[in-house]
């Protein structure tokens, strides 16, 4: 595949019944974008569960999301983290690196209300050649 344009990756987010106004992820040429992800389960936000429970229910969405664009956990080369509480910071940071534990990829993190009640939201970047490896 060599495409200049945008490729959605993934069918629609539906989230209760309800399809979100947002695509999964995106393919712009060698990178891949997966919008912010929230710790689910059964289908609805995980609003319960330590944040360590939530960082690996998110992380594990994001390694799907990843394997329908192709990608793999190496592949990503930016995080960006919101966190609800600054004291979940070492839990998550925990969990984050068991997932990443090798050359993880640049991180931003904030603390942050989030617009659903849960703990953690996780934002990635992956960098995955459409001709194959780097």
């Amino acid at each position: 595949m060599t495409s200049s344009k945008k490729q959605v990756i993934g069918g629609p987010l539906e989230i209760g019944g309800r399809v979100l106004s947002l695509s999964r992820a995106i393919r712009a040429g060698d990178f891949v974008f997966l919008t912010g992800q929230i710790p689910m389960q059964d289908g609805a936000p995980m609003t319960t569960g330590s944040v360590e429970d939530q960082t690996r229910a998110v992380l594990d969405d994001v390694t799907s999301t990843l394997a329908l664009a192709g990608c793999r956990r190496d592949d990503v080369v930016k995080a960006m983290v919101w966190l609800r509480d600054r004291s979940d910071f070492p839990g998550f940071n925990a969990v984050y690196g068991e997932y990443f534990p090798h050359d993880p990829p640049t991180r931003s993190a904030v603390v942050s209300d989030l617009l659903v009640d849960a703990r953690v939201e996780v934002e990635v970047m992956a960098y995955k050649p459409l001709g194959g490896e780097i």
